[in-house]
């Protein structure tokens, strides 16, 4: 079966505690960046045979090497730094006093370099059965969580902006499929989070109009991914926020399901959707014909392992808007988009993925 899988997974996993001391040596300068390098890769080692133990067929390297999902993607390329955080309460983590730090648009956008790319080689080289799935931010994590008075200042013209920095994500995404890259996963809060009124209400603070927006925030996905190979699977994941079993928002997706659904032009979707949080399945009517949808109906921020049967009674609800041989099962985001990790543990994390494909195969029979 191509890409995305019966059973699948959002990504990111726990961190092992020894990786976590490594990393914070190497902060300290207690170890060189090669000594952290050989740590990642014995670690990811060992993450990707979990992977293919377990039975999953989407196998990435866990975003060890990253301390914050869509951070340190964005900061690989020219023009973009970073800051002390700086963010409103409506756009805060709830129920927790860390922040992530905060991104400054400094000069143009450029590529100049690879970003990740190496992150790709490696996981590519070691995988023994699966299909290597490289993750990235979508590039409207840059305008919704960056500065934005350094943004208007390096561009007036926000169509520059959008133009310099989707060219570098052409330019990255170019080399990933030269390395062998068939499966992309673009990663995105501003879709699901739109739905929260408190989130609308800042974007407007910001002298945004939501709606609006949201439509640009699809089209620069669509201009990201637009000169991939139809034998590249891309995909878009969103969610309302996930840091240390924390979150940033709640609704629905009705107020952009008509927007985003139908416009992202992308082969699957991965949709949050382990709480009511996330709303109905209703919105799901907006998705195409034929696309694939990965339910996001497992917690990967709590530790306590869902049942089978509703799951499966879960399944059966959304199949009334998208028939149930395009629908895909998976946790709803990553159980570590932070090097921090979720509340949970590696063994509990195991768990939910074995559910994931235990159900998967109960209901469609393999995976």
């Amino acid at each position: 079966m191509k890409a995305p899988f019966r059973a699948d997974h959002v990504g990111s996993l726990l961190r092992p505690k020894a990786l976590h001391e490594v990393r914070a040596k190497a902060k300290r300068g207690e170890v060189s960046k090669e000594e952290l390098k050989q740590a990642e890769d014995r670690h990811i080692r060992d993450v990707v045979k979990l992977q293919e133990d377990v039975g999953l067929q989407s196998i990435t390297d866990g975003e060890f090497r990253r301390d914050w999902w869509h951070i340190d993607f964005l900061h690989g390329f020219d023009g973009v730094d970073l800051a002390a955080p700086q963010y409103a309460n409506d756009a805060k983590f709830k129920n927790t006093d860390e922040q992530p730090p905060y991104m400054v648009v400094s000069g143009k956008i450029r590529r100049t370099r690879p970003s990740m790319l190496s992150h790709f080689v490696f996981l590519n080289s070691i995988i023994k059965r699966g299909t290597a799935k490289f993750t990235m931010p979508s590039p409207a994590m840059l305008h919704a969580r960056a500065d934005r008075a350094s943004l208007r200042k390096v561009y007036p013209d926000v169509d520059e902006f959008w133009a310099d920095l989707t060219k570098a994500y052409r330019e990255e995404i170019a080399d990933l499929y030269k390395a062998g890259c068939r499966y992309l996963q673009i990663d995105d809060t501003t879709i699901a989070m739109m739905g929260d009124p408190k989130v609308q209400e800042q974007f407007r603070k910001l002298g945004d109009e939501p709606k609006k927006d949201t439509a640009m925030y699809a089209e620069a996905v669509n201009e990201a991914i637009r000169d991939v190979p139809d034998d590249m699977t891309v995909c878009i994941h969103t969610c309302r926020g996930n840091f240390k079993s924390t979150w940033l928002a709640s609704g629905s997706y009705d107020y952009v399901a008509e927007i985003a659904f139908s416009r992202i032009d992308v082969d699957g979707f991965f949709l949050e959707y382990d709480t009511e949080r996330a709303g109905g399945f209703e919105p799901l009517r907006y998705i195409p014909k034929g696309k694939r949808l990965v339910l996001g109906l497992v917690s990967s921020k709590l530790p306590e392992l869902e049942k089978k049967d509703d799951l499966k009674r879960r399944l059966e609800a959304a199949s009334k808007y998208i028939p149930m041989e395009n629908l895909c099962l998976s946790p709803q985001c990553g159980f570590s988009s932070t090097h921090h990790g979720n509340n949970l543990s590696e063994a509990q994390e195991l768990a939910k993925l074995k559910l994931c494909i235990d159900t998967a195969t109960e209901v469609w029979g393999s995976l």
